[in-house]
């Protein structure tokens, strides 16, 4: 029987991960966390007998308590109960926490020698060398969840990374792929949550219309796989059906093609290195017809191109980039910055960071990486705070 933990169990990752525990019958679960919505959270650890339910939030402990009454699971709340529920015994662990407070429990996961299935793109964009070090030292395995990052894995299966030339990371373009620069600009909240192509969590969908998303993914890229910068390209494909392709030395393109559903992705990392049936759709090629393809407008989708200035810098880019962009993403859902302005507060935390604390220090600690965050999401809220109000 194998043991599972889901940390994220009621974001659209964890839903699409319980739905797949579901149907099984040789898996024991031992911890699942989640938010707010802790009636959500009660729900699955019923349905799967979990051992702990985790709300990352101390208020909402007591009505965690009240959900579970009388079924023998355990509640715990906060920060620390969260990576104290990392620390129990699970041999295969989902890292679906949104943001950079995945970074902690995914790392004590790897410190057991657990078999880490990684969602949270910003565990290796905050402290990829950290990462890959500690799975190294412990035993531990790092398998990728994101679709891009789970295509590029399985297209290199029986394959020598020394012969990969390129890699290419798809990007269904968001809702704002045919939108002029001036339109873009004055985009709402509720525009940039009307995704094309998946179903997701408000945050990941609007890094999407962003393309911040694929600017995380591009730096996950080169940490994963150990990929020159300067070989990983993005190509917008609206079908969203093309999740990646490898390039190799012989001038050979691999491409990994399935439906728009993480279940696939998931499914292949809970099975890893073995297949399974899977409850996604089956593409009918003659009926899809067409798969087009194209390049980013740098200019509308300036995320990339910090996400390049990030993997060329090094050290600790990779945490001020992602804790300015959280802190620019709040403010947007918040009302208080435009949407084209968190590429900008992005930019300018990272200048400013560079100007006075430097950031190409190595990445050797979790703390050094928590206090460049911090250091990070000042900046960057001290900037918002600068700005008129939109």
């Amino acid at each position: 029987m194998r043991r599972v933990s889901i940390f994220g169990a009621t974001g659209s990752i964890g839903e699409s991960t319980v739905d797949l525990l579901m149907r099984r019958d040789d898996i024991a679960v031992v911890a699942l966390t989640g938010g707010r919505n802790v009636a959500r959270l009660a729900e699955q650890a019923r349905a799967l007998r979990a051992e702990v339910a985790v709300t990352a939030f101390d208020e909402c402990l007591e009505p965690l308590r009240d959900a579970l009454a009388g079924t023998g699971i355990e509640a715990a709340a906060g920060t620390e109960a969260v990576i104290e529920a990392a620390c129990r015994p699970a041999d295969w662990v989902m890292s679906a926490i949104v943001g950079a407070a995945g970074l902690a429990p995914g790392l004590r996961a790897l410190e057991r020698g657990a078999t880490l299935a990684l969602a949270n793109k910003e565990s290796l964009v905050t402290a990829g060398p950290l990462m890959m070090a500690t799975a190294q030292a412990h035993g531990g395995t790092l398998l990728p969840v994101d679709s891009e990052h789970s295509a590029v894995f399985q297209a290199l299966v029986g394959e020598d990374i020394a012969a990969v030339e390129r890699v290419v990371i798809t990007a269904s373009g968001g809702p704002f792929r045919d939108w002029p620069a001036d339109r873009m600009a004055r985009a709402t909240l509720e525009e940039a949550m009307n995704h094309p192509s998946w179903s997701m969590g408000q945050r990941i969908t609007i890094d999407s219309a962003s393309m911040f998303n694929k600017a995380l993914e591009l730096i996950e890229t080169h940490e994963f796989f150990g990929i020159p910068p300067d070989r990983i390209e993005v190509l917008v494909h609206p079908q969203s059906l093309v999740h990646a392709l490898v390039g190799f030395a012989d001038g050979a393109l691999m491409a990994h093609i399935g439906p728009a559903d993480m279940r696939h992705a998931i499914g292949y990392a809970l099975n890893w290195p073995a297949r399974a049936a899977l409850p996604v759709e089956r593409l009918d090629l003659a009926r899809i017809g067409t798969l087009s393809f194209e390049a980013p407008d740098p200019a509308r989708f300036p995320a990339l191109r910090l996400a390049r200035e990030v993997m060329q810098t090094g050290g600790h880019a990779g945490a001020a980039f992602n804790a300015a962009k959280e802190t620019a993403l709040d403010a947007f859902i918040a009302g208080r910055l435009p949407f084209a302005a968190m590429a900008e507060v992005v930019e300018a935390t990272l200048e400013h960071l560079a100007a006075d604390t430097g950031l190409e220090a190595p990445v050797k600690s979790l703390d050094t990486v928590q206090a460049m965050d911090q250091m990070a999401r000042q900046a960057a809220a001290g900037l918002i705070a600068g700005r008129p109000t939109p």
